[in-house]
């Protein structure tokens, strides 16, 4: 009777572990044009969408955030406790990109930057990977959600 009860336990606390890795576990995407490829967080709730990439203070060469809006719309997006240069990069939703912002810097007196035309997606990647990859309006991205476990 007494193996049972700690074997028992044992799986609950197995279980406990395992459910709080999952649903700790942010979704990624991975996410390319030409020939360089990011795997990028994604960021598709309000909180997600309004913390971003504040506070940290790095980013990998290959790492990124992916913002996923519900509806295509001019999404501004602003530097405030951001503490890394980033490009911003607008998406449509035919996976287009229709507006970039290089070398966004950090601020105290933040600026909003809107693009010109809607956009349902927008990827947040280190400054100065837009110029060394190329990337120019109209270019086309490809983009894949990953389960990673």
């Amino acid at each position: 009777m007494k193996k049972l009860k700690i074997t028992i336990l044992i799986l609950l606390l197995l279980i406990i572990s395992f459910s709080v890795i999952l649903w700790s576990k942010k979704d990624k995407a991975k996410v390319c044009f030409k020939d360089k490829c990011f795997i990028a967080e994604i960021a598709d709730t309000e909180k997600e969408r309004r913390e971003g990439l504040q506070n940290r203070e790095n980013l990998k060469s290959n790492a990124g955030m992916l913002f996923v809006f519900d509806d295509e719309e001019k999404h501004s997006f602003w530097m405030e406790n951001t503490l890394i240069p980033l490009d911003i990069i607008w998406i449509n939703k035919d996976k287009e990109v229709v507006f970039i912002k290089q070398n966004a810097t950090p601020c105290s007196n933040c600026l909003s930057y809107t693009p010109d035309e809607k956009a349902k997606y927008v990827l947040e990647v280190n400054a100065g990977t837009t110029k060394d990859v190329g990337l120019k309006k109209g270019d086309k991205i490809i983009l894949d959600k990953l389960f990673l476990w």
